[in-house]
């Protein structure tokens, strides 16, 4: 693993660069866009989720057991990226690597259970175009799950550059702003955690 230049690296190599820096400030811009679609994608939910003329409604489908363990697993998985951030400012390569496949393992396991639970809600007939409830969760929810993976593939993709390239100030902020995002995607899930769940089984 090309590790050479650990030992001259500073405590936080992902800030170690202007071009690190420019990184990290356009990274921020981009999750002020992503905020604001998220904040549609939500108000539109909100305003759609109790319209059901057909089909099932959120309190008849909804399992809160199933969808906790999916949330407790997406947590856990931005846990293990802090941890790998921990290893990456410590310099510890290999350490972050190995939070970094737990964490893709865990987003995995969360994308198994969002995809089981999508195939059981359209056996009981909740669909895309079963009611505006169902057009409104499944863009939401959807939309979220396109981020996850997204992030599953990003993160996937530098840790093969980590094995490859080490840890530099060129690398140092990829991994840094990947961990960011993977935070972002938590803290939105923990949104649909609430509004379109636990506001769906309490009406």
């Amino acid at each position: 693993m090309a590790n050479h230049m650990n030992g001259t690296l500073p405590a936080q190599p992902e800030k170690a660069t202007l071009e690190g820096k420019n990184k990290l400030l356009a990274f921020w811009f981009f999750l002020g866009g992503e905020t604001v679609l998220f904040g549609t994608l939500f108000a539109g939910f909100i305003a759609l989720r109790n319209q059901v003329p057909e089909g099932p409604t959120a309190d008849e489908i909804f399992k809160l057991g199933m969808v906790g363990v999916a949330t407790l697993i997406l947590l856990t998985s931005s846990l293990t990226s802090v941890l790998a951030m921990m290893a990456m400012h410590k310099h510890q390569v290999k350490a972050m690597l190995g939070w970094l496949i737990v964490t893709v393992v865990l987003g995995l396991s969360f994308l198994g259970l969002e995809i089981y639970e999508f195939v059981e809600y359209v056996h009981e007939g909740h669909t895309f175009t079963s009611s505006a409830f169902g057009t409104a969760f499944y863009t939401l929810v959807g939309f979220h799950g396109a981020h996850v993976i997204f992030g599953i593939i990003w993160i996937s993709l530098l840790i093969i550059q980590g094995y490859r390239k080490g840890l530099t100030v060129v690398t140092a902020p990829k991994f840094y702003v990947a961990s960011l995002y993977w935070h972002y995607v938590d803290v939105i899930w923990v949104f649909v955690f609430t509004v379109v769940y636990l506001m769906g089984k309490v009406g």
